[in-house]
């Protein structure tokens, strides 16, 4: 199958292996996302993909199919995670420096020796860097850059207008520009 949504569909068939294929395709953006929300823990943000994935196979034959998957999986992972926080009465908490750095895939042994000590302490000062901006911000900055979501979808995400969303993301690279 070659669309994501051919793939949508066959699951909404029933087809177990094209509900894998799902899980495997969007599990590290999910990991990942859910990991820049809350600090909790590693298996927090797992229990909560989990939950996501066995709701939406319960659910199969209701929903229709989204016009991009991974938008649709990381809306449902946020929902699912701030009800809990929400039901368990926990606050918000933003993102460390630690893992807003785990966003970053990791280099190879080879563009490390190319990048050398020079890159890193630039890394490492964007990383610190962008820990200053307002978490909206940096939630924009991550799902524009690391989540490549256009501005709509960033919108949805935080429930704000397409124009309002490019702004935020927009004055984030200001920022980052300014202090640079």
């Amino acid at each position: 199958m070659n669309s994501e949504q051919e793939l949508w569909r066959a699951f909404q068939d029933g087809d177990e292996d094209a509900y894998t294929s799902l899980y495997h395709r969007h599990v590290r953006a999910m990991y990942r996302y859910g990991l820049s929300l809350v600090s909790v823990s590693e298996a927090f943000v797992l229990d909560c993909i989990h939950d996501v994935f066995t709701e939406i196979w319960i659910r199969r034959t209701r929903l229709s199919i989204p016009d991009n998957v991974r938008h649709y999986l990381l809306k449902a992972l946020k929902i699912r995670i701030l009800h809990l926080l929400n039901r368990k009465e926990k606050s918000y908490t933003g993102f460390s420096e630690s893992e807003f750095d785990d966003l970053w895939p990791e280099p190879s042994a080879e563009d490390i020796l190319i990048l050398g000590e020079e890159s890193r302490s630039r890394t490492e000062r964007l990383g610190r860097l962008v820990d200053l901006l307002p978490h909206r911000q940096q939630e924009a900055i991550r799902l524009r850059f690391v989540e490549n979501l256009d501005y709509g979808e960033i919108g949805e995400m935080l429930s704000v207008n397409r124009q309002s969303a490019r702004n935020l993301v927009f004055r984030a690279l200001e920022k980052l520009r300014g202090w640079l």
